[in-house]
C-alpha cells in the first residue's frame, strides 16, 4: 500500500469510528427518550383515571345534592299537606254543626 492509501484508510477508519460512537450516543439517547415516553404514557393513564374518578365523584355529589333537596322539599310538602288536611277537617267539622 502506498502512503496515500494508508492515509485514506486511516481517515476512513477514523470516520467509521466516529460514526460508531455517534451511533452509540444516538442509541443511548433513543433508549432514554423511549423510557421517558413510556413514563409519560403511564402518567397520562394515571391522570385520565384520576379525571374519570373526579368526574364520577362530581356526578355523585350532584345526585346527592338533588336527593337532599328533594328530601327537604318532601318534608315541606308533607307539612303543607298535613296543614291542608287539618283545614279540611275543620271545614267538615264546621259543616256538621
Amino acid at each position: 500500500m502506498t502512503n496515500e492509501e494508508l492515509i485514506k484508510l486511516e481517515k476512513f477508519e477514523a470516520h467509521v469510528h466516529l460514526l460508531m460512537e455517534r451511533y452509540q450516543q444516538l442509541k443511548a439517547e433513543y433508549l432514554e427518550l423511549e423510557a421517558r415516553f413510556t413514563q409519560r404514557e403511564q402518567e397520562i393513564a394515571t391522570l385520565k383515571e384520576q379525571c374519570a374518578d373526579s368526574q364520577r365523584q362530581y356526578e355523585n355529589l350532584k345526585l346527592a345534592k338533588i336527593i337532599s333537596i328533594n328530601d327537604t322539599e318532601l318534608e315541606s310538602a308533607k307539612k303543607r299537606l298535613a296543614k291542608l288536611v287539618r283545614d279540611v277537617d275543620k271545614c267538615i267539622a264546621l259543616l256538621n254543626t
